[in-house]
């Protein structure tokens, strides 16, 4: 079983570590406002080609150029610690002391108020931001905000005052988050210059700026690692991110990720951790630039409105795809339709194929996924399937997207963070649960993938030897499976002394 665990990057104390991975979580809070007739225009974005050479002034240009549009943000939040250690698997468990190793958070003091009983009453915490608008806006994560009930930045060069501030908007599926400064300087504000997140690729250099544990306006130097890797926010949800190695920490949330002409590429977000440090190893993530940008106006106007059909959708198996009546492993396998939902009012049924959405290919089911998310609620769509191996074209109208009702949903069947119930693997001695997305996390299962984690095997048992607890059934006898009801279901079915592949 793998040690790695995803870390969302805070600084001061509050932050905590999960049970199954290590995610530090906000809580779910609605603070968004109400709308406003003032909307922001994507910033402008340089999409030139970038060449030319890199020299011994570069880096020290950028960040010259950069950090006085950088801020350091702090915020304080109503402490949750009963919800907390009721999380993260105990009473007697102190989640601060599990993620830093100690009483107390690097690079500060007890930052939390006690109350009646020595239980905290407020919480404090920090993290980065960058300003996009000379007006005072400032784009940062959105668990660096999203429990503020006040918010502080502080710029560069005035570390001792702290400005006033308020949350604007903010969207769960990018952690991304809007903020204007309500009292500003006297001198003029700093605003980014936007690059072109598209065309970045690994090996290009980059620069991130922050305040990892409290150290304000570190520069740290790397290249992109990769691009486009799929970062799971919740079940069946991901979003696409910029890997790079270049060093960030707890503290560097929100802060930009730079190109070679100091331009945002990315806004940093998480980190990949392992037992021995939670710090960085050299795997961090970037929201990309342009994901951002597209999101501004909707952040502007205090929501971001995205569309939902109500299934949960599985990859084609590569070994089995004609027993769908498929020619190729693509499409997506309607796993669950949501009672009520779009998909079920339109027709949708579990075990379909979804091969086609509004005119549009489904080469794989995560692609199904970002295109319905894209897609404007209320609008009636056409989805072909593949249903017992004939085409049918269905019509769906499509709902919106309600992520955070949606993420406490899952959490109440055991999707998230509480355990599933546990399933008996019939005559295997297999004991089984249901594969959530704290399991798939921890056990490196890519994101969106269904299936039945082994939880304990009968020594004595056919499949001792050969099935150990931690593995991961995907399939049985060639039948996916996306739960670990299903995959008992389908060993049912195995004749007694069969094989079971």
């Amino acid at each position: 079983m793998s040690t790695r665990k995803t870390t969302l990057i805070y600084a001061l104390p509050i932050a905590v570590a999960s049970l199954a991975v290590g995610m530090v979580l906000a809580s779910r809070l609605d603070f968004t406002p109400a709308s406003s007739a003032q909307t922001i225009a994507a910033p402008p974005m340089n999409s030139a080609p970038i060449t030319g050479p890199i020299d011994a002034q570069t880096f020290r240009n950028i960040a010259k150029a950069t950090d006085p549009a950088v801020v350091y943000i702090r915020t304080e939040m109503k402490a949750k610690t009963q919800d907390l250690t009721d999380f993260f698997g105990g009473r007697n468990d102190d989640p601060l002391r599990r993620f830093f190793g100690g009483p107390q958070g690097p690079g500060g003091g007890d930052d939390q108020t006690p109350g009646h009983g020595g239980r905290p009453q407020v919480a404090r915490a920090s993290g980065t931001g960058f300003i996009i608008l000379k007006e005072g806006f400032i784009l940062t994560n959105n668990h660096v905000v999203e429990d503020a009930t006040k918010i502080q930045v502080s710029l560069f060069g005035d570390d001792d005052k702290l400005y006033a501030a308020k949350l604007v908007g903010r969207d769960q599926l990018t952690d991304s988050a809007l903020i204007q400064l309500v009292e500003k300087p006297a001198t003029p504000l700093t605003e980014v210059r936007f690059g072109d997140s598209s065309q970045m690729a690994p090996g290009d250099w980059v620069m991130a700026i922050g305040n990892p544990f409290g150290y304000t306006y570190s520069v740290t130097v790397g290249v992109i690692s990769a691009t486009q890797r799929a970062y799971r926010v919740t079940d069946g949800r991901s979003n696409d991110m910029l890997q790079t190695d270049a060093a960030i920490n707890p503290g560097n949330s929100g802060g930009p990720l730079l190109n070679v002409r100091g331009e945002v590429i990315g806004m940093n977000t998480a980190i990949i951790t392992n037992s021995q440090s939670e710090g960085n190893i050299g795997i961090g993530f970037a929201v990309p630039s342009n994901t951002v940008r597209d999101l501004l106006p909707q952040l502007r106007q205090g929501k971001v409105v995205r569309g939902r059909i109500g299934v949960s959708v599985a990859p084609v198996p590569r070994d089995s795809f004609a027993e769908f009546g498929l020619k190729s492993p693509s499409g997506a396998i309607v796993s669950t339709v949501v009672p009520g939902g779009a998909a079920a009012k339109g027709g949708i049924e579990p075990g379909d194929v979804i091969v086609e959405f509004n005119g549009r290919p489904v080469t794989k089911y995560d692609d199904l996924v970002k295109t319905v998310t894209a897609t404007k609620p209320g609008t009636s769509v056409p989805v072909k399937v593949v249903r017992d191996g004939k085409d049918r074209t269905l019509n769906v109208t499509v709902d919106e997207l309600d992520l955070e009702a949606e993420t406490s949903a899952q959490n109440r069947r055991g999707g998230g963070n509480q355990p599933a119930p546990e399933q008996n693997g019939a005559g295997f001695g297999l004991t089984l649960q249901d594969l959530t997305p704290a399991l798939a996390r921890r056990l490196q299962v890519p994101a969106g993938q269904g299936g039945a984690v082994v939880t304990d095997v009968d020594p004595d048992s056919g499949s001792a030897g050969g099935v150990r607890p931690g593995d991961v059934i995907l399939s049985v006898n060639r039948r996916s499976v996306s739960s670990a009801s299903e995959a008992a279901r389908e060993l049912q079915k195995v004749p007694s002394g069969g094989l079971a592949q």
